[in-house]
């Protein structure tokens, strides 16, 4: 059996430190590692890289950590939900590197995959290209993407069996199948854990890419916005 720990707190208590790059899964509040995150907050360390497709709402998901005043700067590809994200790049407390939402996706899967970069025609002529190595292929000139590895990763799973496998839930699958493969130390919360295995064949993040397991704990799944449709006359 995998080593299961009892806390989101335990589970990071040896690998956090100050000025270390953490990668997280999620897109808006979708398949947040909530506890995880709140585990970072608690712990106190500062000067964080954050690598995420956005940074939370306000008061939600890795919005705590801003509001907590321990990102240095942030590596995403939206961030238009978060009021005081904007108010803390704009007051130059906060570092910001754009990526466009494949890229960023990209990025993550190569460094997990051993590919220190690649070559991409996204985001060629603006100012994401700028300072950046480019090439010419086929007659069409393209921009020279990085990988990323992060020191630590942290998802939110929905089922992880004994061999650490991971399978996710619909819209909470999002970046967190490559967030998991791109940590020197993945760390995964999962809504079920099963004693045995899961099937083989809908395994999503296989468990050689997970460290450590922890239960996520039931919660209220918070979303952005909530927008329903006029009811229709009959």
């Amino acid at each position: 059996m995998p080593t299961i720990h009892g806390s989101a707190a335990d589970a990071l208590a040896d690998v956090l430190a100050d000025g270390i790059t953490i990668a997280v899964g999620g897109f808006g509040l979708s398949g947040n590692p909530n506890d995880l995150i709140e585990a970072v907050r608690d712990s106190g360390v500062r000067e964080l890289t954050i690598v995420s497709n956005n940074m939370g709402v306000d008061g939600k998901g890795l919005g705590l950590l801003l509001e907590n005043r321990q990102v240095r700067k942030v590596v995403a590809s939206y961030v238009g939900e978060n009021k005081l994200f904007a108010q803390q790049y704009l007051d130059g407390e906060l570092e910001v590197e754009f990526a466009p939402q494949g890229t960023l996706a990209e990025r993550m899967r190569a460094g997990g995959a051993g590919i220190p970069a690649f070559y991409t025609r996204t985001g060629v002529g603006t100012p994401v290209a700028e300072g950046k190595p480019h090439a010419e292929f086929d007659g069409e000139t393209y921009v020279q993407e990085r990988g990323i590895v992060a020191d630590v990763a942290l998802v939110h799973a929905h089922t992880a069996d004994r061999a650490r496998n991971l399978v996710y839930r619909l819209a909470a699958r999002n970046f967190n199948p490559l967030v998991a493969t791109c940590g020197r130390v993945t760390v995964a919360e999962t809504e079920v854990m099963l004693d045995g295995f899961v099937d083989p064949d809908i395994v999503v993040t296989p468990g050689v890419f997970v460290n450590r397991l922890v239960p996520a704990r039931p919660r209220v799944k918070d979303i952005e916005k909530v927008t329903v449709r006029t009811k229709m006359e009959a």
